[in-house]
């Protein structure tokens, strides 16, 4: 499969893609830890289906020292015992985020109170953050084709 545009090509995409990208960097060097980082991306991924956004989340995750099993389980997070409360807890507030046409209310009022059990304010807007970023970068992948396979970990940093 070929891309439909070159983000790294096109003058416009390029200017604007520098800023995505310094935003991811701010992301990662939160407080919000690497881990739950990658689960939580991986996830949104999933849901929305970017197989580019997969491969690079599940390469950076096992560069970080993830396990293969729990990143096998992350698609059925709810029903696995690898994750901490913690991490169940991102991920429910992620779902939630991604899946607000199909929820209509967004993320849940329990949802939210959960992950702020886990997560002091800078991790809860940090996980906030990286939600959201995480759908635009699906969304651009998406809409441009960009083909999965070829991410060599660290490639982006």
């Amino acid at each position: 499969m070929d891309a439909r545009l070159n983000l790294f090509a096109s003058q416009t995409a390029g200017k604007a893609f520098k800023h995505f990208m310094s935003a991811g960097k701010v992301l990662r060097d939160s407080a919000l830890p690497t881990a739950t980082q990658e689960l939580v991306s991986l996830r949104v991924s999933q849901i929305n289906g970017c197989a580019v956004c997969i491969d690079m989340h599940t390469k950076e995750a096992l560069a970080a020292g993830e396990t293969p099993v729990r990143l096998h389980l992350v698609a059925a997070w709810r029903e696995a015992t690898v994750f901490t409360e913690a991490e169940r807890a991102a991920l429910a507030l992620a779902e939630e985020g991604t899946r607000v046409a199909d929820a209509a209310e967004g993320v849940s009022d329990e949802v939210w109170a959960h992950a702020g059990k886990h997560y002091d304010e800078e991790q809860l807007a940090a996980l906030v953050i990286l939600v959201s970023f995480m759908n635009a970068a699906n969304r651009l992948n998406i809409i441009t084709q960009q083909p999965a396979g070829d991410y060599v970990a660290g490639q982006f940093h």
